[in-house]
């Protein structure tokens, strides 16, 4: 089932329910999706690419986060939130930062990395494995912290 089927009920649902939030999450997802389909490369929306997008959408919104909690603006804050948590229920369950360690242990054994210079190798086979499954900068801390 393609994320844009997943989203369509959930789209009336809170249509129904006058959710502001869940609306402007909802639709963001849906305007992401129909930029990407209709941005001229003529690839079909996988899953992957579907999974990129939904971290893309989630990314924006904690940078918006940072500034505006920076700039003392709660008002705003809330919104960033509240859209960050809507949006992420479509991301497939995130890693436990423990299981994310032994994996990445693992990653780091079979590239028989010993030193900072190998994290551009770890980083490449950690990065293609994890896919949605962690976030890339919290992939990179964790690597750093191992391999030092």
């Amino acid at each position: 089932m393609s994320l844009e089927q997943k989203i369509m009920p959930d789209l009336k649902a809170a249509m129904k329910a006058k959710d502001q939030a869940k609306l402007r999450a909802i639709r963001a997802i849906k305007s992401a999706i129909l930029l990407a389909k209709t941005d001229g490369s003529g690839k079909e929306l996988d899953e992957a690419s579907e999974i990129k997008m939904l971290q893309k959408l989630v990314k924006q919104r904690q940078d918006s986060l940072d500034i505006y909690e920076k700039q003392g603006r709660e008002d705003l804050a809330v919104i960033e939130r509240e859209e960050i948590e809507i949006i992420q229920k479509y991301l497939p369950e995130q890693m436990s930062a423990a299981d994310l360690e032994n994996f990445l242990k693992g990653i780091i054994e079979k590239a028989g990395a010993t030193s900072m210079k190998d994290m551009g190798k770890v980083m490449g086979m950690a990065s293609g494995q994890l896919a949605g499954k962690a976030d890339g900068k919290t992939i990179s801390s964790i690597v750093k912290q191992l391999l030092s």
